[in-house]
């Protein structure tokens, strides 16, 4: 599209004078090495991101994206040391949970009167995915979906263990019974009731946030004062524990692997997010994989409220950026905002209203069969220095299940860490 047009404009002797922008973006989601431009047919996170970017780069005219190698690993470090060099991507992704610090440094651009003229209803988005970008009374990014942790689910293997009723999973709904149908369930099937990255990513951090929350109780107050080495804390921790001191599930299963366990039909549960429904969905599709007869879950409620660990994907831009190159930015934010609905097949939940309400949302599959999950959507107070706190979190959460740190002793610890992280 875009050489038609240039070569309509010099056949007509127009002289175009908006120069062209090289637009860098930065993100992750991993490696496609073939997404092209289909936004319809790419599947899993990182070919459909990628497909969505490929599209903007081709339909935009003026506009050519180039998108940055990052590790999802290091990924806030690289964006921050960008910042610091005076050479962040002009357009990037990040967490919700994200905004408070980099909005909060002046890192980010307020672009609340700027949407309208850019193409972006924000009156579509729901009233959380507006809280999601907004700080201190403005909006610093474009949200791009709810994502949230669920109960990835081998139909089979449940049926083996006699845990399967009217067609749906039978789940826990106490500890007492996590452990009871965990049990029952290695007994019928040899197999590993659970699996997680409980040895990599902060994957089991989301959990014990969970059952934390479960029990009306949180990591830390809104004033600031850190709540770890509590009753519930305790509870939530023991939960997990309880299910590698039996046997029942291995703590020492990382993110890849514990994928890869569930794929081999090596587990009946895997706690894992909305971002690969639709990648398992694929994969059980295939002869090839261990995995058959796939269902998704809402995270069970051990305790006394439901609550899951939940989180968005935002866009941004820096507050550096102006002129001409700041107005392709936000191009480039719309042309993502307008393939929301590419988007949501990943499993990921929609922000646009529009989006929700159509009939191609409500059609994907397997999305009947989590659709409690939004209404117990859970997240921490905002803070400055959560990407620091979860750290701190992972860590000595890792420590009780790698190396046997008694658990009263490990949360102690992060309870003073987090806590002299909130005061300064």
């Amino acid at each position: 599209m875009k050489y038609v047009l240039l070569t309509a404009a010099m056949a007509a002797g127009i002289a175009t004078t908006a120069p062209a922008q090289d637009i860098t973006l930065g993100r992750f989601f991993g490696a496609c090495e073939d997404a092209g431009t289909d936004t319809t047919t790419s599947a899993g996170e990182a070919c459909i991101i990628q497909s969505i970017i490929n599209a903007a780069d081709a339909e935009l005219d003026g506009i050519s994206i180039n998108t940055l190698p990052t590790d999802w690993g290091n990924y806030y470090d690289q964006v921050k040391a960008a910042y610091a060099g005076g050479t962040p991507p002009d357009v990037h992704v990040m967490h919700r949970h994200r905004v408070p610090e980099f909005a909060g440094l002046g890192a980010l651009a307020e672009i609340s009167g700027e949407l309208e003229a850019a193409g972006i209803d924000a009156s579509d988005w729901s009233s959380a995915a507006l809280d999601a970008v907004s700080f201190n009374g403005g909006i610093y990014g474009v949200p791009m979906d709810f994502h949230a942790n669920l109960w990835h689910v081998n139909m089979d293997l449940m049926a083996a263990a006699g845990l399967v009723a009217d067609g749906k999973p039978v789940l826990p709904s106490s500890p007492q019974e996590l452990m009871a149908q965990a049990q029952q369930f290695k007994d019928a099937t040899g197999q590993d009731y659970l699996a997680a990255d409980f040895a990599q990513f902060p994957i089991g951090v989301r959990v014990v946030l969970a059952l934390m929350w479960q029990q009306n109780a949180n990591i830390f107050t809104d004033d600031g004062s850190a709540t770890i080495n509590t009753d519930a804390g305790q509870n939530a921790v023991t939960a997990i524990t309880q299910l590698f001191d039996a046997e029942l599930a291995n703590p020492q299963l990382n993110y890849a692997d514990s994928q890869q366990a569930f794929l081999n039909g090596e587990a009946g549960i895997l706690v894992n997010g909305t971002w690969v429904v639709d990648f398992y969905t694929a994969e059980a599709a295939k002869e090839d994989v261990g995995l058959d007869n796939y269902y998704v879950a809402d995270f069970p409620t051990l305790f006394d409220t439901g609550a899951t660990w939940a989180d968005s994907h935002i866009w941004a831009i820096p507050s550096s950026l102006d002129g001409d190159k700041r107005a392709a930015a936000l191009k480039v934010l719309a042309f993502i905002n307008d393939h929301n609905i590419d988007w949501a097949r990943t499993g990921h939940m929609s922000v646009r209203t529009s989006v929700v309400e159509s009939e191609a949302y409500q059609s994907l599959p397997h999305r009947d069969e989590y659709t409690g999950t939004a209404a117990i959507a859970r997240d921490t107070p905002p803070s400055e220095r959560y990407g620091a706190i979860q750290d701190v979190l992972n860590r000595e959460l890792q420590a009780i299940w790698l190396t046997d740190k008694p658990v009263g002793d490990a949360l102690a610890d992060a309870e003073i860490e987090v806590q002299d992280l909130l005061d300064h």
